[in-house]
């Protein structure tokens, strides 16, 4: 009887710091996780098709280093091109590579 109680304990003790260590695992995992390059641009896309259609898009899989001021962060860099007034147009864009926040987008023209 000694034995199983003592068994009981250890087992549920044991299942207890498994569980603990794998929600931790789970929550560190979760914040390290960077967003995928084709969700960015999938977004971006959406955004720009709410004005009229795109002739083409790209974004980079290799991440920046980026520093502003005292924030530091991981980008991705991309691109949509579109005509406008019968002039070709590319938009060049940085995003959080982590949250897919759009942090700038300049407008070039073509000439």
């Amino acid at each position: 009887m000694e034995k199983t109680k003592k068994f009981a304990q250890g087992l549920a003790i044991g299942s207890s710091i498994g569980l603990a260590a794998g929600i931790a695992a789970n929550h560190y995992y979760r914040n390290k996780q960077k967003m995928s390059p084709d969700k960015v641009l999938d977004q971006i896309k959406a955004a720009f098709l709410k004005e009229g259609p795109i002739e083409g898009s790209w974004i980079s899989f290799d991440t920046e280093h980026m520093q502003k001021f005292a924030i530091t962060m991981d980008v991705l860099s991309g691109g949509i091109t579109r005509t406008e007034d019968n002039q070709l147009v590319a938009y060049e864009f940085k995003a959080d590579a982590k949250t897919g926040a759009v942090l700038s987008i300049d407008r070039i023209i073509s000439e």
